[in-house]
């Protein structure tokens, strides 16, 4: 079953084309990584995905809901946690989240459950402004999950935040997927993506230049190698490549020489590099 449908999806401000005819298919449940620069049109994509901002071209379904004409529909199935942490810094957490329970009609119980589930009701009636970064992000995502939507948007979760706490938010997206949710996922980490994604797409100048898993990404694209280090602690790098290298290192196993021997993945991020020219954090 599929979440999320897109076809030819364009959006233009002026003479920019900041998403430039994408098209690609999430399946329900699935963590899928959206990656590229800043600039690239993640965030763009997400605005139209979530009904706040209507393409220029193509046709994207949401949750079964048509993007453009069923936004209202769309609304309630949909969770979105922004880079920007838009919440009301007097109020408390709790009374963060009561406010958006009126909204979705949703009960103080359920208030009580996503509190627990992101490890806050203990500072539930804590005013936001003394919560720090981490803690804001997590309250966040506890406001997008409140009414428990279908599908959950999240651009750049773990942004800013210390690694203890950006694997606590790392877990929690993994908490949901196992739940049924399905996350679409934009990060600046591409360890993160590694990680956490069934598949990523590259975003590059508003295109997609590749989507699948990160496995077969680092497989297709990365490099094949083979490192070994000798009892003389001399170091080679064999190109798996190279009509010889199975000769070569039988040579070497055989010579007794081998203290260590094991494959050099590609990483990610390389492939990345590969593909749109330039490291993500650029």
């Amino acid at each position: 079953m599929l979440a999320i449908e897109v076809e030819n999806l364009s959006r233009v401000f002026n003479s920019l084309r900041a998403v430039d005819n994408v098209s690609f298919k999430v399946d329900a449940g699935e963590i899928f990584g959206f990656l590229g620069h800043n600039g690239a049109g993640k965030t763009t994509t997400i605005r139209m995905l979530s009904g706040r901002l209507l393409p220029s071209s193509g046709s994207g379904r949401v949750a079964d809901c048509d993007i453009v004409a069923e936004q209202q529909r769309l609304k309630p199935l949909i969770g979105v946690v922004s880079e920007h942490q838009n919440l009301y810094e007097r109020m408390s957490g709790r009374e963060n989240l009561e406010l958006a329970a009126r909204l979705y009609s949703q009960s103080t119980q359920r208030i009580d459950e996503v509190l627990k589930q992101v490890d806050l009701l203990d500072r539930a009636k804590d005013k936001v402004q003394n919560y720090s970064n981490g803690m804001k992000q997590r309250l966040l995502i506890a406001r997008s999950i409140l009414h428990r939507p279908k599908i959950i948007f999240l651009d750049e979760p773990t942004r800013g935040l210390d690694p203890v706490v950006g694997r606590e938010i790392r877990q929690l997206i993994v908490d949901m997927s196992k739940h049924g949710v399905t996350i679409f996922l934009t990060t600046h980490y591409m360890e993160e993506a590694d990680q956490l994604c069934d598949r990523v797409a590259f975003l590059s100048e508003g295109r997609i230049v590749a989507l699948d898993t990160p496995d077969n990404l680092k497989t297709v694209h990365g490099k094949h190698e083979v490192n070994v280090t000798l009892a003389n602690s001399e170091s080679r790098t064999i190109n798996l490549d190279d009509p010889d290298a199975g000769r070569e290192i039988q040579q070497l196993m055989s010579s007794g020489q081998v203290r260590t021997l094991h494959s050099a993945e590609a990483t990610l991020e390389e492939v990345f590099i590969e593909l749109a020219g330039r490291r993500l954090a650029e």
